[in-house]
């Protein structure tokens, strides 16, 4: 007599239900880590954001003065601006109706901004830099 089989053995259910649970915690597993990796971007873009704006009132409403400023921003950020002149020269005004020449005296200055923040026990931060131009400082006797 032949026997036909009728379903599946225990240990066949069973080495399915394991792939069938590694398979679920792998796809678990991607998915947090997913997650993790696009709050950490939206963290990047909001400090790079921060950095941006604090870059762009650099040398508004007064004079670029060599040094740093610190600062907290809000929402677990902080700032730092740091200024550093680079070099000093004089542009020479000509007033053709004058018929004189003045000279005045400009400075490059680096300007870095540095965001930083404390996210999952890890510090994490932003650097920009740029350069302005801006009056230069006063000379010291």
């Amino acid at each position: 007599m032949r026997r036909e089989a009728r379903g599946f053995t225990l240990l066949e259910v069973l080495v399915a239900l394991v792939i069938a649970g590694l398979a679920l915690g792998a796809l678990f597993s991607g998915a947090v880590t997913g997650m993790r990796s696009a709050r950490l971007s939206l963290d990047y873009a909001e400090a790079v954001s921060r950095a941006r704006s604090h870059l762009a009132v650099a040398g508004i409403g007064a004079p670029l003065v060599a040094g740093t400023q610190q600062g907290d921003d809000g929402q677990g950020f902080t700032w730092r601006v740091t200024v550093q002149p680079l070099s000093t020269t004089a542009l020479r005004n000509a007033s053709p109706l004058a018929g004189s020449t003045t000279a005045t005296r400009v400075s490059l200055f680096a300007v870095t901004v540095v965001i930083g923040w404390t996210k999952d026990g890890g510090h994490r931060q932003v650097e920009l830099t740029t350069e302005r131009i801006g009056p230069a400082p006063a000379a010291r006797p």
